[in-house]
């Protein structure tokens, strides 16, 4: 495959007209980041089994769960932009194949060395993503391109929301290898898919890549709101990814004592959060983002005390007498916490994507490099919390979260950075 050179582009080569985006390449496109953003995600629930295999110590369990998403963060800040610079079509089958070849390496890598190296890599070339919802809005009609970026990015949702009772089923019927080896033939047949059906996308952007780059920081100082929702969206997901990081570990343990099966099923619980989604997109296009935020925080923080009453036993809950009510209540801290991510994000992405037009692959790529390293380090801090402190360490690090997020909300309403 031949990548056109910048100086290819300089001298202005002819480009064929981007075809229209129709609905079977839509569902193809929502289809293809479902099944990507899974790379991210499902580790969540594999910790347990990959540190017993690796013989991981407690500290540094959460590395499982956090190095994808740093590595998501790299690639965001270096590989999104050769969207801008590289044909779309090829650029993303490369960078889909070689996440499939790191994906099949974390399968069997017989060291932690090698199985960090190769999630980590898997993360950053999981960036994909990002170089597909900007294609499809190229594609949509201006009239209707909110709404095709929006049923694409609903993949999204759902690859997240799927991917952990996924990762737990197959792990606890074929082993958390296998899972990781499945992960890698799907990003390999869809690699093979997108080759044959996406369409020619040549960037008419004739800038340099160092240029492309450089052009991040210019536009993470200037854009005001891209800071405020971009941190918020951090600190919501160093929450998440830390609750959903140490649930793994106390569900295993009693008076739940849930195996992997039982595990998917709990993890199943999350996907209820999608229904947020709507509702935050419809506030934020009537202009109550300013409102929406607190309540998506409030959500994370009444999520995140139910979670320490049902796991640890805060105001005299005796979960060992009653686990079937603990365990109902830690289904619903799940829900609860998740639909305050999700609402978090949704009015984020938003706000993010009514900014300059000209640049939004490249605000879109800040913005998600941003909140996946908040997701990373909320995961490698659960691992040090549970070590220290256990079930409770967890629940007391999202709460820290929370309250970071009400500052953000405090902060945003006295500066007026809050989307209309």
């Amino acid at each position: 495959m031949r990548f056109d050179s910048p100086h290819q582009l300089a001298m202005g080569e002819a480009r064929a007209p981007t075809p229209p985006l129709t609905g079977p390449l839509t569902a193809l496109f929502a289809f293809a980041v479902s099944v990507i953003i899974i790379n991210l995600t499902a580790a969540q629930p594999l910790t347990g089994p990959v540190a017993r295999a690796l013989h991981l110590p407690a500290s540094l369990v959460g590395l499982v769960a956090m190095l994808p998403q740093l590595g998501y963060a790299v690639g965001m800040l270096f590989v999104v932009p050769l969207a801008d610079l590289l044909e779309n079509r090829r650029l993303t089958v490369v960078t889909l194949l070689s996440c499939a070849l790191m994906l099949a390496l974390a399968a069997v890598a017989p060291t932690a060395s090698l199985f960090f190296f190769a999630i980590c890599f898997a993360g950053t070339t999981s960036c994909a993503i990002q170089i597909l919802v900007p294609l499809a809005a190229a594609m949509a009609h201006p009239d209707r391109r909110g709404s095709a970026v929006g049923n694409v990015m609903s993949g999204v949702m759902l690859g997240i929301l799927f991917s952990r009772p996924l990762a737990s089923l197959v792990a606890g019927t074929l082993g958390w290898r296998a899972f990781y080896g499945m992960l890698a033939g799907l990003d390999a047949l869809l690699a093979v898919a997108l080759w044959r059906w996406l369409p020619l996308r040549q960037p008419a952007s004739a800038q340099p890549y160092p240029a492309l780059v450089a052009s991040l920081w210019t536009l993470w100082r200037r854009e005001a709101v891209l800071r405020r929702y971009a941190y918020s969206a951090a600190i919501v997901m160093a929450a998440f990814g830390a609750f959903w990081t140490g649930i793994g570990l106390r569900l295993v343990q009693a008076p739940f004592s849930l195996g992997s099966n039982g595990l998917a099923m709990f993890a199943f619980a999350g996907v209820a959060g999608i229904v947020i989604a709507p509702l935050a997109g419809n506030a934020g296009d009537r202009g109550y983002s300013a409102a929406g935020m607190p309540i998506a925080h409030a959500c994370l923080l009444a999520g995140s005390v139910l979670a320490g009453i049902a796991g640890t036993g805060w105001l005299g809950l005796d979960i060992a007498a009653h686990p079937a009510l603990a365990l109902a209540l830690l289904v619903a801290a799940a829900i609860i916490i998740d639909a305050g991510a999700i609402g978090d994000q949704t009015l984020g992405r938003r706000a993010i994507n009514m900014l300059d037009p000209g640049a939004r692959s490249r605000l879109n790529g800040l913005f998600v490099g941003v909140f996946f390293i908040g997701g990373g380090i909320g995961a490698a801090s659960a691992g040090v919390m549970w070590a220290i402190a256990g079930w409770t360490g967890i629940c007391a690090l999202c709460l820290a979260f929370s309250a970071l997020a009400f500052v953000g909300d405090m902060l945003a309403r006295r500066y007026r950075l809050d989307a209309d």
